[in-house]
């Protein structure tokens, strides 16, 4: 894709983000691979960034499941970006009308400790504790965008839309890494106190550390620097709302 189709998609996905409503494809704008997605989101986060009082404030990471990955047909988690703007903490209710598809997933958030010196990446398991200072338990809610089944969407279109991820609820309690053992620690997910699904760490690379390794090492690769403070999420399961 050149640079000029490339903005045209970011602007007709961020329309149809302001304007809550779906749409079945880009056409000729659709991306064809994951670089061209990823220029997209790029692109796409220059126009949320245009929106007054918002700013960038982390990532979240997609396909953190080998179920997922078999749907999506992938071998790696995609990320996404999480902005101020659609960010609240500890919010009970949101209204289902100011999205067009929505989907609660529980999630494990983490926060980065410091600025990430990516002249030391790649990173390892045993010094990725080290980049974190707590985990917070938190719901993104996605909107997948596309009007059709998520396996026809692809990940590559996820992607493109800013790894589908539209708002992002958080606590305010932050846990010490060591507190929780993410290698079996059990998630459980209601909706006005009915229990919907359950979940495990385990089913998320084996350990969700594992999902943040990728992260740091995949933006380091490609030379992002500015990931101080950013949470990065985890996905369990979701639920339709």
């Amino acid at each position: 894709m050149n640079k000029q189709q490339i903005i045209e998609a970011s602007k007709i996905l961020f329309d149809h983000k302001l304007n809550k409503t779906g749409l079945d494809n880009l056409n000729h704008l659709e991306p064809k691979n994951l670089d061209d997605a990823y220029k997209i989101q790029d692109e796409l986060k220059i126009h949320y960034l245009s929106l007054k009082n918002n700013i960038c404030i982390g990532k979240k990471i997609g396909c953190t499941s080998k179920a997922a990955q078999n749907q999506m047909n992938v071998t790696e988690p995609f990320y996404g970006n999480l902005y101020s703007k659609y960010s609240s903490q500890n919010v009970e209710k949101l209204n289902s009308k100011y999205f067009f598809e929505p989907f609660a997933e529980p999630e494990i958030s983490f926060r980065i400790k410091d600025d990430i010196d990516i002249s030391k990446a790649p990173y390892s398991l045993d010094n990725i504790k080290n980049l974190l200072d707590g985990i917070l338990c938190s719901v993104e809610i996605v909107d997948f965008r596309f009007q059709k089944p998520l396996a026809d969407i692809g990940a590559i279109n996820l992607v493109s839309t800013n790894g589908a991820s539209d708002y992002w609820i958080y606590n305010n309690k932050v846990y010490k890494i060591d507190e929780i053992d993410l290698t079996d620690f059990e998630v459980s997910f209601f909706i006005d106190n009915k229990l919907q699904e359950k979940g495990n760490t385990n089913n998320v690379l084996d350990n969700p550390l594992n999902a943040v390794l990728w992260l740091i090492n995949t933006l380091c690769k490609k030379g992002r620097t500015n990931v101080k403070t950013s949470i990065y999420i985890i996905r369990f399961m979701h639920k339709s709302l």
